[in-house]
């Protein structure tokens, strides 16, 4: 068995042609470019039982020779897929499970699935590559152009694929943002396999919530960061595809999700281990909040103001011209977040993670880390007792108040969410309920607060100046809810007044 390590990146075929002929691969190839055809034929049962334990077994030729391979377990990170591989020549296009030294057929692939395996898809592509020394790492450049074929549909491949075969994993992710210099690339979370079956499948690309991932409670705490920042990086990476070229606003916000998320585990990781490049990447992250914040915020005014607002009063002219307006502030954003440039940045943000999350800062040091449940029980009780000391004081709160009691929310319910697993389960999900809730309730106000800055907003604009009264319902309309959220806020806090501390010892 090898276990494979491998970084994989999208790129568009005009883009791979532009490559191929960029100096930077010569000064630095061993191996001079081969170019060969790869068609690959995979198995699966009936119900895609391989798939479902996360496995792939292909057949491929390459010139004349059949080889079969099985891949397994492993993970993916930032593109970077890491997968264990058994590998075997075979004499023809025919599955074979004889007896052999190299592979245990039965523990990783017992007769009962063998024996309803049959063809899926295939994947059928050429193959240009070359040896790379990059900085003393020896690394395979493959460029793959090609389709990925069911017996109904279709679909096209083109990436590049580097692959370790000695040096550290950061060494892939250094030359990666060396070629995102030279053109634009996206890392890929999805495998030529899991394209395949999603092309089967008949999949279609939606908006994805983030799954928390459990901590186990012998993990260091460098481990349970380290697994934090991982599943926030991809929570952001598997929507912003989405939110660059879909209409559907739910991708935007998953990605803004993400981030909060992941400044909640940096700001961990600063009380864990000072360090200069975390702080860069963090000043980069709330930046990049401030830019996706400023979308998304018109995204909510339309939906939950303006839009209802012109439904319930058809016709009005005045508020039919507040929404075009709207409407034109809402493209402008996203044109400028769209960019070529701007999108080129978000992938040279992700792998400049990548490479931080493969480098020396979590290199075990002395005095040691404290044990993860402790650490977890420090800060929840921390960020608990700013969040009651600020809900104390619900009667003078101001929208700055009210906003920093909201952002304290999110920190605590992000946080308790991070460390569930620790706890106990029950005490746990009352907890997060009772606190989302008062989430829920404060996020209602924050956006009347916005809806009346982006109505002062576009009061300024000389093309509503005749439109003065459509400003002035939509802030009415607005303010007629907000006695209501701020009784049910109150409400919503003293229900949570009464969640125990559920990391508090019993």
């Amino acid at each position: 068995m090898a276990v494979e390590t491998e970084l994989k990146l999208r790129i568009a075929p005009e883009q791979l042609a532009r490559l191929k002929r960029h100096p930077l691969l010569g000064k630095h190839q061993v191996t001079r470019p081969a170019t060969r055809r790869l068609y690959n034929i995979y198995y699966d049962t009936p119900k895609l039982e391989l798939r479902e334990s996360g496995m792939a077994l292909r057949l491929r030729r390459a010139g004349r020779q059949w080889l079969q391979t099985l891949k397994g377990g492993g993970s993916v990170k930032a593109g970077m897929h890491q997968r264990n591989e058994w590998e075997i020549p075979v004499s023809r296009a025919a599955l074979d499970f004889s007896p052999s030294q190299a592979v245990d057929w039965e523990a990783h692939l017992p007769l009962r699935l063998r024996r309803k395996l049959q063809p899926v898809f295939v994947t059928d592509f050429s193959r240009t590559s070359r040896m790379l020394d990059w900085q003393g790492a020896q690394i395979e450049l493959c460029m793959d152009h090609g389709e990925v074929r069911t017996e109904q549909r279709s679909a096209p491949l083109c990436e590049l694929e580097l692959e370790l075969k000695s040096g550290e994993p950061a060494q892939l992710f250094e030359l990666a943002l060396a070629l995102l210099d030279i053109v634009p690339l996206e890392s890929e979370d999805v495998s030529k396999a899991e394209r395949g079956y999603r092309l089967l499948t008949g999949y279609a690309d939606k908006p994805l919530k983030g799954i928390v991932p459990g901590i186990a409670k012998n993990a260091t705490l460098a481990e349970a960061l380290q697994t934090l920042i991982w599943s926030c990086l991809l929570h952001l990476q598997v929507n912003l595809r989405g939110a660059m070229t879909s209409n559907d606003a739910e991708y935007l916000h998953q990605m803004r999700v993400a981030l909060r998320r992941l400044r909640v585990v940096l700001r961990m990781a600063g009380k864990f281990r000072a360090d200069a490049a975390l702080n860069a990447l963090s000043g980069e992250i709330a930046a990049l909040c401030v830019a996706l914040g400023r979308a998304r915020e018109w995204d909510v005014f339309i939906a939950e103001t303006v839009q209802p607002i012109c439904m319930r009063m058809a016709g009005h002219a005045g508020l039919q011209a507040l929404l075009a307006a709207s409407e034109r502030r809402r493209v402008a954003c996203y044109a400028e977040l769209r960019g070529a440039e701007q999108a080129r940045e978000l992938q040279r943000l992700i792998l400049r993670f990548a490479l931080w999350m493969n480098g020396t800062y979590w290199q075990p040091r002395e005095p040691a880390a404290p044990p993860v449940q402790d650490f977890a029980s420090r800060r929840l009780h921390k960020l608990a007792k700013q969040f009651a000391q600020a809900g104390r004081q619900l009667d003078s709160l101001g929208d700055k108040q009210l906003h920093a009691l909201r952002i304290l929310a999110k920190k605590l319910r992000y946080s308790a969410e991070f460390f569930a697993t620790l706890y106990d389960k029950q005490k746990t999900a009352a907890f997060l309920t009772s606190l989302s809730e008062v989430q829920d309730v404060l996020g209602q106000i924050n956006d009347v607060a916005v809806a009346h800055r982006l109505l002062d907003e576009l009061a300024a604009l000389p093309e509503l100046a005749a439109h003065r009264e459509a400003t002035a319902l939509a802030k009415g309309w607005i303010a007629h809810g907000l006695s209501r959220q701020l009784a049910a806020l109150i409400k919503a806090i003293r229900r949570f007044a009464r969640q125990a501390e559920f990391w508090e010892p019993s």
